[in-house]
């Protein structure tokens, strides 16, 4: 087990690298130039003022020794250039253009509220997904079962924006059933922190757990007709021994990729979630950085915050296969 996460960790780390490389090289040598929307702040932009700002943001070195300085800073605190000398302490991500204010520390105080919508509603549409797939599966070619498989693909077919949208509109605003939404930060008030949360975590639970439940009853079925499933059966066991007890724990796996990934992707920003109920997030900053003139440092920071997840989330997934299903074991 040792060797096996060792061998993972490195892989991980290896990736990461080379996405911090990816998209440093995307947004630094692309078509855009990081200098220009610093120019443009500080008035008129003519050509000698913005090769002079170039030259303070050492945009006029080498890609690899501006790389360099990026990954340096990610040990050691470092000076950056943007309108302004800033002095950016470690793990320095760089200065955001918009706001001049450290992309490490906005990105620390922007993620606890994406960290409780991801959270919230990966819980919702795991526990109803699951469940109501491992009840299809058990009630497979009945009534029942056609009503939890037709519900599912109904609500699938709802774009989620449009969904969300709605219950913010209808619920919350016209019939007043949820009081309003928004994020308080956990420590200062439990209640208003759930609160303001729980009509988001309600709609994206529900808008979720149509493909865990599609996902479940899929591999449901095939694992209710292994040889062990009908020994288990022959034995005398309960229905819902044999279902949840026996086949949810081997069907379960797959579905475990597929959460795990979802789970990074919700942690790296859950953009429409944030902008519909007014959550000030990771999901709506990235948003305002596409919006501002190429706020470059928090589009980097928000991407590797993703691959880091995603690659975080595969090695989770890894180790807890061989929990989850006996018959899966890490050499």
């Amino acid at each position: 087990m040792a060797g096996f996460v060792a061998r993972r960790l490195t892989s991980a780390l290896l990736v990461v690298t080379l996405t911090s490389m990816f998209v440093f090289a995307l947004f630094f040598l692309g078509p855009g130039n990081p200098a220009g929307p610093v120019c443009e702040a500080q008035g008129r932009c003519t050509p000698e003022r913005l090769a002079a700002i170039e030259r303070q943001m050492g945009l006029d070195q080498s890609v690899v020794t501006q790389y360099a300085a990026f990954v340096r800073g990610l040990v050691v605190d470092r000076t950056v250039v943007v309108g302004g000398e800033h002095t950016c302490a470690a793990p320095c991500l760089g200065i955001s253009y918009g706001s001049r204010q450290e992309v490490t520390e906005e990105l620390a105080r922007r993620f606890p509220a994406t960290l409780s919508v991801a959270v919230g509603g990966a819980t919702i549409y795991l526990l109803v997904g699951v469940t109501t797939g491992s009840l299809a599966a058990r009630w497979r070619g009945t009534t029942a079962d056609r009503l939890l498989v037709g519900g599912s693909l109904l609500v699938s077919s709802v774009p989620y924006y449009l969904l969300a949208l709605l219950a913010w509109i209808v619920l919350a605003l016209q019939w007043g059933l949820f009081p309003g939404t928004g994020y308080t930060p956990l420590t200062e008030d439990p209640v208003a922190w759930a609160s303001g949360l729980l009509l988001p975590w309600l709609v994206l639970g529900v808008a979720g757990s149509t493909q865990y439940a599609r996902y479940t009853r899929g591999a449901m079925v095939e694992t209710l007709g292994e040889d062990y499933i009908t020994t288990a059966r022959a034995k005398g066991l309960s229905p819902r021994r044999v279902v949840f007890g026996h086949g949810l724990r081997a069907a379960i796996a797959p579905v475990l990729t597929i959460f795990g990934l979802d789970m990074a992707a919700l942690l790296a920003g859950t953009v429409f979630t944030e902008q519909i109920f007014g959550i000030d997030g990771v999901g709506s900053w990235a948003l305002e950085a596409v919006r501002a003139p190429q706020d470059f440092p928090v589009l980097h920071a928000t991407v590797l915050l993703g691959a880091v997840l995603v690659v975080v989330a595969n090695l989770v997934v890894d180790l807890a296969y061989g929990l989850v299903d006996p018959r899966v074991r890490t050499s």
